[in-house]
């Protein structure tokens, strides 16, 4: 049995990322011996912190990798979220040592995090669907992070850095979607990569309420338009259902004081709690602006048998069968309001609910992504 050391570096706010690595260790375990490495970012020790962005290496990481390594022998590395405690030193490391390695990359902020100008990181645009930047009126620098000149300063320089790696014709890189395949083409036009969609445990039930209720599970930030999405909640016909919203962020406490009479502000939940509420809402929904990966909440909607809202926007779309209906056009949301409007018209939506579930259960079945994972490691 192969062995397999899967990487990932936790987000401090607990997201769909983080989630998803969850979901392939546990798929990855039925096939392969795996062993995981998990790091945490902390802010303490920030001299070896500052070291560890600036120059690359983490030396606390690196002898952990080494360590495992040493004991484990892992025939392949498989590698997810670095910033920013795992660091880059451990690419370095793998190559040393020739173990085989995967990137996968479940999101695009790689294109955003390698210039120092705000000019090109928009490349003439207002906005950047990729991380949910904003053009500033004065703006020069690439400021990444709102609140930190000296926290974008360090994301780019390792930005720069990882950016390089993904040229690096040694490691295989994965995406989650054939729309981010094409991106990725367009950037690193010489490069290989491979379509492979994470792994998510389908639940098989006909147990749902169907209660009238809608549901946003996620960040709750500007960029995942989450007020957008309130304020057409708010504006549609659906007088008698209520909207929860689960999730934190730097958007929720402006949000509440808002909105608290209207709507119902859930705060972090448990991934089960969740599910649960998903399973027995009328539908989810999202206004989000980025080019997402794979979403998460709209997936785990499909997976009870719940139908989606979403823009029609980036690959979310090829997770759902062809003609999907409660799709509504990008950042229009007259056309949100009325897909919205639409829940009350359709007397059946557990039929659109049942017809995702296939579709999922079929594009993300596991003996079919096991094989396609066995191609990558034996190539």
């Amino acid at each position: 049995m192969k062995k397999v050391l899967v990487i990932h570096n936790n987000y401090r706010n607990r997201g769909g990322e983080d989630i998803a690595v969850e979901n392939e260790i546990i798929f990855l375990k039925k096939y392969f011996e795996v062993h995981e490495l998990i790091f945490e970012n902390s802010l303490t020790g920030i001299v070896s912190l500052l070291f560890s962005i600036i120059f690359g290496i983490n030396f606390k990481s690196n002898k952990r990798l080494k360590k495992i390594i040493e004991e484990f022998n892992p025939d392949l590395a498989y590698v997810h979220n670095t910033w920013f405690t795992a660091s880059l030193g451990i690419f370095k490391i793998l190559k040393d040592k020739n173990i085989k390695t995967f990137i996968k990359l479940h999101n695009f902020r790689y294109r955003c995090t390698n210039v120092f100008t705000e000019s090109r990181h928009l490349d003439g645009e207002n906005f950047c669907p990729s991380c949910g930047f904003h053009k500033r009126k004065f703006g020069f620098f690439n400021k990444y992070f709102e609140n930190s000149y000296i926290k974008s300063l360090l994301v780019i320089i390792y930005g720069k850095r990882y950016f390089r790696l993904l040229n690096d014709p040694y490691f295989k890189i994965l995406v989650l979607t054939k729309f981010h395949e094409k991106i990725f083409k367009e950037i690193f036009s010489h490069r290989n990569v491979d379509v492979f969609p994470n792994f998510l445990q389908m639940h098989m039930s006909t147990s749902n309420q169907n209660k009238k209720y809608l549901v946003y599970a996620g960040r709750v930030s500007k960029e995942k338009g989450v007020e957008e999405l309130i304020q057409a909640f708010l504006k549609s016909e659906l007088e008698d259902y209520s909207l929860k919203i689960i999730g934190n962020g730097p958007l929720l406490k402006n949000l509440i004081n808002k909105y608290q009479n209207r709507v119902d502000f859930l705060g972090q939940l448990p991934n089960e709690e969740t599910i649960t509420y998903i399973q027995n809402s009328s539908c989810v929904i999202t206004a989000t602006k980025l080019l997402e990966g794979q979403p998460t909440l709209l997936c785990e909607a499909s997976s009870v048998g719940v139908p989606s809202i979403f823009p029609n926007f980036g690959g979310m779309l090829e997770f759902f069968p062809n003609n999907y209906e409660f799709l509504f056009k990008q950042y229009d949301y007259s056309d949100l309001i009325l897909k919205l409007n639409n829940i009350k018209n359709f007397q059946n939506l557990e039929k659109f609910g049942n017809e995702n579930q296939i579709y999922l259960s079929r594009y993300l079945n596991e003996e079919k992504l096991i094989a396609k994972f066995n191609i990558l490691v034996n190539e």
